[in-house]
């Protein structure tokens, strides 16, 4: 597939490589703390300079002499990130000076034959920049000092970008089709990243026992049957109370964002625990993101949830009633019909109704229960129209809107979704009271 040119961001832990990285992106989607080792998986966020377009690739601190599992695992990616990008700029912080740490990243990039750019960071006044003259000493040519902080020399650093990346000469996508952007969702320790590499057939994610490992969310296009998806892999939800004041925190509300930009959210369940209030919780929040929900029962293999039961209780507390798919991100069980279903919410989702097979509907339905009376008075529906997609919003014309009960909505709205099939999907209903027309005076 075509792609931007990329730009792969590394260094030593905590030389404020994802500070930089959403200075020159212009956002603040990769997570930034004061403590070392926040970011592990890499991250690739679009930036534009002069009209140049090009990616930017997180990466997690590389510390050689790291010998840990997950240590490990960060080093990996970082080096999947050089060898997948078209420009590397090595990151060091001007105020520590030359360590040993940069030397051994500076020698792993020696040896690779992607050109480097020697960035200079934490330089926030002009009496630091010559703090960066010990870089020569990497023989990677002209160190650029900047402050992600305060965005000094971060022009000519995006200058010497934008040169690169046409240079790079990379063909850009030339066709318009639009991608199904499905986010995977849960709570910690569930399999969301070993579901998300079963997707993609790699490792794109770290995968390990520790919870919480994952803390951006990582976006990874895919091609599945013919059309183009955007996996989006998140951090584990918890109740904002057990996170508040760690890294966790923001992590949480990136995957929050994560859901309110998907079309799809599949919520990760364990199946050797069942269907929990948390995972209640999770699905709660991404219907009210409007976004589809599907649930995954993972880890199928070891489990033993009663699947009709899980179906129930979901049925029982979820108004989107999501349907639920068992798998095994370990031996891949399920994990097609996954993204078939996926990208089946996602067509209901934008779909129209007709207006007469609405109107239709509505009508047989009121006969065959009519809404109960209150204070003498009926409620009386006379006209339906979708009038929103994505998700569906449906307008409804009634005489008085106080006299809609809530069972009775609800039963409606049920109906609804067993006749049009939108099970999973979010569905919006406008209860509007009809006008009253005015007489006109008779002229004198």
């Amino acid at each position: 597939m075509a792609r931007l040119p990329r730009i792969a961001i590394v260094g030593f832990p905590n030389v404020g490589k994802s500070a930089l990285v959403n200075r020159l992106s212009g956002g603040r989607d990769a997570v930034v703390h004061k403590q070392a080792g926040v970011t592990r998986d890499r991250k690739m966020l679009e930036s534009e300079w002069n009209g140049v377009r090009f990616e930017l690739i997180d990466t997690g601190g590389v510390d050689l002499a790291a010998a840990d599992s997950l240590s490990r695992a960060v080093q990996g990616q970082a080096r999947e990130a050089i060898a997948d990008a078209d420009a590397v700029a090595l990151v060091l912080d001007t105020r520590a000076g030359l360590r040993q740490g940069d030397a051994e990243v500076a020698e792993l990039l020696r040896r690779s034959e992607v050109p480097v750019v020697v960035v200079a960071n934490k330089a926030d006044s002009a009496a630091e920049e010559p703090l960066a003259a010990d870089f020569h000493a990497l023989g990677l040519g002209e160190p650029l000092t900047v402050s992600a902080t305060h965005g000094r020399g971060t022009g000519d650093l995006l200058d010497r970008f934008a040169d690169l990346a046409r240079a790079a000469a990379v063909e850009l996508p030339d066709d318009d089709e639009e991608s199904v952007a499905i986010a995977v969702i849960g709570r910690p320790n569930v399999g969301k990243s070993s579901l998300v590499n079963a997707f993609l057939g790699s490792e794109r994610v770290i995968v390990s026992e520790r919870a919480g490992t994952t803390r951006d969310a990582i976006d990874t296009p895919l091609r599945f049957d013919g059309r183009q998806l955007n996996l989006i892999d998140t951090a584990g939800i918890r109740r904002r109370t057990k996170v508040a004041g760690t890294i966790d925190y923001y992590a949480q509300l990136r995957s929050e964002r994560a859901a309110e930009r998907a079309d799809v959210a599949i919520c990760v369940c364990d199946a050797a625990e069942g269907v929990t209030s948390e995972d209640l919780r999770i699905a709660e929040l991404a219907m009210k993101t409007g976004c589809a929900t599907l649930i995954a029962l993972n880890k199928w293999d070891i489990g033993e949830t009663d699947l009709d039961d899980a179906r129930a209780r979901l049925a029982r507390r979820v108004r989107q009633r999501p349907p639920v798919i068992a798998c095994s991100a370990l031996s891949g069980r399920g994990v097609p019909k996954l993204l078939e279903q996926a990208l089946t919410l996602a067509d209901r989702r934008s779909e129209r109704i007709p207006t007469p097979v609405l109107n239709r509907f509505v009508g047989e339905l009121v006969a065959q229960r009519p809404p109960p009376q209150r204070r003498g008075k009926r409620l009386r529906l006379y006209y339906a129209a979708q009038v929103g997609r994505r998700p569906p919003r449906i307008s409804i014309q009634v005489n008085d809107r106080q006299l809609i009960t809530r069972d009775w909505a609800y039963y409606l709205e049920n109906r609804l979704r067993e006749r049009f099939e939108l099970e999973g999907v979010p569905l919006i209903i406008d209860f509007v009271p009809k006008r009253q027309r005015r007489r006109a005076r008779p002229r004198a």
